[in-house]
């Protein structure tokens, strides 16, 4: 079936004189997690993974991938022509140098300009010049061979209010016209569905597991536009944003009223603006690379935003408790499989006052299923739990209070001395980052050696970021600010919100992460500056039944013995009597 939709792509390929077409895996507003309507580099490879980007010419189809996928994509392309390439691998090409390798001078590289971003837009343009590759934006050669295809989502919008979001729209508004008139700016376009969500305290269910409304935006010093499906929005939301005096417009119309604008400066963002867009402005409108202001301002969460959250992890803490309880007691019967265990831990939360949903697909993967980073067990492929082993879970849920993601790896029984060592290493790295302190001003890169130096050590490490940040009611993944290996000279600030979570994987052996969400708080002022800290916000026991002690220094036993004097005091109130005593028993000191 891939096969043959890949040869209709290479024939609509010819009739447009395209020698090269690339589908990447984003939408119209560049999001990580996208609607079905725009799974198309799902669609034509069968690779599910959310990062991916599919290059096809006459002679090759090939898929990038970084290295949460490379397990999982190398299975999922099995039985058709598409070669993996690996990326972020030593000596492995980009896209654009690829191409440039295999085309010949002259010919002509397409994709859908609606979905491409200007940032890998202009990459491109610079990369092809010097082989004078032609580009082509104009032509979507999915749709017409997606029979089918779903339709762009419309579902029900409700108002954030302002117990939760802690500040109100027309707030944040004035906020953002004070950035722009710093930046001597006309106007600032929005197309990202987190910023806009943030931005007008409004929320829906158009994107799985992400709270977010399709929409556009575009605030000039005057005026407040709002490119929605009115159809969809309740009448008391549409009435409020119009007496506020923001215009409300068809979501289709976007580049019209792009065509139509007339102002000197626009700011706006390469990475989630796409080429459609800024082609769709006069050439006498000036474009400004800097349109990042409300996810500036969306990364800093607020004190009514924070303490929100703080009782959000309690509430999940709560059910990842009773999750442990009854794993650890229905191991044995030999009936709990990846799924049943992902359904367990999504009804628990489910209880949970001001619960929506989950925030991610439950990763639940068991033996060596966990050494794919980002493994996703179905009806069709899902393996049963037994008494020995690793069960790896990561989840997350959805709240009016705030959004969580949490994973912990379980002992279900015996265990080789491999996994104990690896399960330690790994213990240790969170730990090492769990307990920075940085100077104002330092980066996300700057921290991530305290994880990585534990791995790096033993001759181990983990192909991907050790943190990223997680948003309010929106995306579990948010940035600016994340905690990896690579340029990021973002400032962490305080009230940023990020996850700690270091891994150990190992093909066709297993897969190790513990990860909890941490809040940038205050430290200390000395005559050297002023110094943050990073606070721990999750809440549920870590299991310490793989752990070697002796691999632990005092202060790192310290750390989690105290981590779990909090987490009992924090979960007990809404424990029963026996619920508190097997509380007590699995987060007991080590020594």
């Amino acid at each position: 079936m891939i096969n043959q939709r890949v040869a209709k792509l290479r024939s609509l390929m010819k009739e447009k004189n395209i020698d090269c077409y690339i589908i990447p895996s984003f939408d119209a507003h560049q999001s990580e997690y996208v609607a079905n309507h725009w799974k198309s580099r799902e669609w034509i490879t069968g690779f599910t993974g959310s990062a991916g980007t599919a290059v096809i010419t006459q002679n090759k189809a090939l898929l990038w991938t970084d290295g949460r996928y490379h397990v999982q994509a190398l299975k999922q392309l099995e039985g058709s022509e598409y070669e993996l390439i690996k990326q972020g691998l030593q000596g492995v090409p980009t896209i654009s140098k690829w191409i440039t390798d295999n085309l010949a001078e002259g010919q002509c590289v397409g994709f859908d300009g609606n979905v491409m971003s200007m940032k890998s837009y202009d990459n491109f343009n610079k990369a092809f010049a010097l082989k004078n590759l032609k580009i082509s934006y104009e032509h979507d050669l999915i749709s017409p061979i997606w029979h089918n295809r779903t339709d762009i989502p419309a579902t029900q919008v409700f108002a954030l209010e302002l117990k939760y979001a802690g500040k109100s729209y027309t707030d944040k508004l004035k906020e953002i016209l004070q950035e722009m008139s710093k930046l001597v700016a006309d106007a600032y376009l929005v197309p990202n569905l987190d910023d806009i969500c943030w931005i007008f305290n409004i929320r829906a269910d158009d994107v799985k597991y992400n709270p977010v409304v399709i929409s556009y935006a575009l605030i000039t010093q005057n005026e407040s536009h709002l490119f929605i499906n009115k159809s969809k929005v309740p009448e008391s939301i549409l009435t409020s944003l119009i007496n506020d005096g923001v215009t409300i417009h068809r979501y289709e119309d976007i580049q019209p009223f792009l065509n139509g604008l007339s102002v000197n400066k626009i700011l706006y963002s390469p990475a989630y603006t796409s080429v459609s867009l800024i082609k769709a402005l006069q050439n006498t409108v000036k474009t400004v690379a800097k349109g990042d202001i409300a996810t500036r301002l969306k990364a800093v969460k607020n004190e009514t935003e924070i303490k929100n959250l703080r009782n959000c992890h309690i509430k999940d803490g709560v059910a990842m408790f009773k999750f442990h309880k009854w794993l650890l007691e229905n191991v044995n019967s030999g009936n709990l499989t990846e799924l049943s265990v992902a359904q367990k831990v999504k009804e628990l939360r489910a209880e949970q006052d001001l619960y929506i949903g989950e925030s991610f697909n439950t990763i639940a993967g068991y033996g060596s299923n966990a050494a794919m980073m980002h493994y996703s067990a179905t009806q069709q492929n899902f393996s049963y739990l037994k008494p020995n082993g690793f069960l790896l879970l990561d989840s997350g849920g959805q709240y009016y209070d705030g959004t969580t993601d949490i994973t912990r790896t379980y002992a279900l029984g015996e265990l080789s001395d491999e996994q104990k060592f690896d399960y330690t290493i790994t213990l240790k790295s969170h730990i090492g980052l769990a307990m920075a302190k940085f100077l104002r001003g330092a980066c996300g890169p700057h921290l991530d050696i305290l994880a990585r130096k534990p791995m790096w050590d033993n001759g181990l490490d983990y192909k991907c970021g050790t943190g990223h940040g997680v948003g309010f009611l929106l995306g579990v993944h948010e940035g600016p600010h994340s905690i990896r290996c690579g340029q990021n000279n973002v400032a962490l600030k305080l009230g940023m919100i990020i996850t700690n979570e270091p891994g150990v994987y190992k093909d066709n052996r297993h897969g190790i992460r513990i990860e909890n969400t941490v809040l940038v708080a205050e430290h200390q002022k000395t005559e050297f500056g002023e110094f943050y800290k990073l606070e721990t916000i999750s809440m549920t026991p870590i299991d310490t039944k793989p752990v070697l002690p002796e691999l632990l220094s005092k202060e790192e036993l310290s750390w989690l013995n105290n981590y779990h004097n909090q987490v009992y005091n924090n979960l007990a109130p809404y424990l029963s009597t026996p619920e508190k005593e097997y509380l007590a028993e699995l987060t007991k000191e080590i020594k």
